[in-house]
């Protein structure tokens, strides 16, 4: 799994039929150190996640076949929302912290 940070959403009116219903997500991946590294990916959502929050990401081996359902072409699925990462050095993300920034900000 990986992180990474809701960045936007994606709208797609033509696709298959296995894709629809399925909320697409720019998701931008994190560091160890919480910092933004350069790469984007496109990935299915299935937990509720909004644009700001930190994301745990699976990709292929889950995200092909999640739920047991017609197999969609799906790379990359959302399937945690987190709270806190906290690492040798410390607390390098918290929810709770970030929403206390955005509503002083």
């Amino acid at each position: 799994m990986q992180i990474a940070r809701v960045l936007g959403t994606v709208v797609s009116t033509q696709k298959l039929d296995t894709m629809q219903g399925v909320k697409l997500l720019v998701v931008q991946f994190v560091a160890a150190n919480g910092e933004l590294e350069s790469r984007y990916e496109v990935a299915a959502d299935r937990v509720g996640a909004g644009i700001g929050e930190w994301v745990l990401i699976s990709r292929r081996a889950i995200a092909a076949d999640p739920d047991g359902r017609e197999r969609s072409p799906i790379d990359a699925l959302v399937v945690g929302i987190i709270d806190t990462v906290s690492t040798d050095t410390g607390l390098t993300y918290s929810k709770k912290d970030e929403y206390r920034y955005l509503q002083q900000g």
